[in-house]
């Protein structure tokens, strides 16, 4: 009945990667597939596939997630749960050192609120009414070649 979009976006609020999943399930499913679609395109060579820093809401703090983050060697700042603090508490010494967290890294993060709110400027990408989910991605890539085509435009027009 609901779909939610994940979403990579670069820090000039452009989409990178997406996935979509069903709106009831956890958010966490959809992060290891927004992380393989991620690449960012160099002058020369192949496509970087691994971003330098990932800034994540308190719905992608896992165990899972923080580990596949140090596999990769990407740095995260992804706020702790309330629950997971207090678990960690509850341990003792055995619970291990809580994951470090920069607040003022953290304050970036809106970057990925505003990269959803270009596209939600879009209506069909707002209010869904692609009944295919395949129909509803091809909607939310329109919206983002439109981003992309509208920023380069910008880029000229400051460089002229």
């Amino acid at each position: 009945m609901t779909t939610k979009l994940h979403l990579a976006a670069d820090r000039r609020c452009r989409p990178i990667a997406r996935h979509t999943t069903c709106g009831q399930r956890a958010d966490c499913t959809g992060f290891t597939q927004v992380m393989a679609a991620i690449r960012i395109p160099r002058r020369v060579g192949r496509p970087r596939t691994r971003p330098g820093h990932v800034l994540a809401d308190k719905a992608y703090s896992s165990k899972a997630i923080r580990s596949h983050l140090r596999r990769r060697g990407i740095k995260a700042t992804i706020p702790i749960k309330a629950d997971q603090a207090a678990n960690r508490r509850k341990k003792g010494s055995r619970g291990g050192r809580p994951p470090t967290f920069d607040r003022e890294r953290y304050k970036q993060r809106n970057t990925a609120e505003r990269a959803f709110n270009k596209l939600k400027q879009f209506r069909a990408v707002a209010t869904r009414y692609d009944k295919r989910d395949y129909m509803y991605q091809a909607t939310v890539d329109i919206a983002t070649m439109k981003i992309w085509l509208r920023d380069l435009a910008q880029d000229r027009r400051d460089t002229a």
